[in-house]
């Protein structure tokens, strides 16, 4: 919720899915509720119905992580974009249960990038964030900015989570390996007569 707070005021209308099994939170305070329970691999919008999307805490737990962005690509809009914040697989902050990227898949620059471009996403960005240690207790949050800042020039590779933006490509590429086999279905055999052929066609 705190990110949708800080673009809902510019957009003409926000959305806030959840998880089915996760649960639910009701936003925004003190209005109408914009959430929905769903399954992330069935968005309820229609094609090319949204200008941005924005993946947080689901693409770790998506039993396809294919398909889930196969159905983002549907209801983006022409030239929209993704961004996805997922925990990072070199990252302290995944490798403690009590922190919230400490479930599920944690993911690397280059597996997001290569699976972004296999469901028709061109990346264009990316960056990271929580670069300080996931601290248990309160007194130590004091020192969270100072060594983010840090971290940012000493340690950027071991940040916590990984943030990557990707735009939706229009048209999909079709693989060598598929052409060549429909090359060969077309393709007739050198030594069955012509009139062999023609005489098939007659008895049917």
């Amino acid at each position: 919720m705190p990110y949708i707070d800080r673009f809902a005021a510019d957009a003409e209308r926000a959305l806030a899915f959840m998880p089915g099994a996760q649960g639910g939170q009701v936003w925004p305070a003190g209005a109408a509720s914009l959430t929905a329970l769903i399954g992330i691999e069935d968005l309820p919008l229609g094609d090319a119905s949204v200008d941005r999307i924005l993946i947080v805490h689901a693409l770790e737990f998506a039993e396809s992580p294919e398909t889930m962005l196969a159905e983002a690509w549907r209801v983006l809009a022409p030239g929209g974009r993704i961004v996805i914040v997922a925990p990072h697989r070199r990252g302290i902050w995944a490798r403690f249960e009590h922190t919230p990227f400490g479930s599920g898949r944690p993911w690397s620059r280059g597996q997001l990038t290569r699976l972004l471009r296999a469901t028709m996403f061109t990346p264009t960005a990316w960056s990271q964030a929580l670069l300080f240690p996931p601290f248990r207790r309160r007194s130590m949050l004091g020192f969270a900015t100072p060594l983010e800042r840090v971290g940012r020039d000493l340690w950027p590779v071991f940040a916590g989570a990984v943030i990557i933006e990707a735009t939706k490509q229009l048209y999909r590429g079709v693989p060598v390996t598929s052409m060549a086999r429909e090359r060969r279905r077309a393709i007739k055999p050198v030594l069955v007569p012509a009139g062999a052929g023609a005489g098939a066609r007659l008895f049917r």
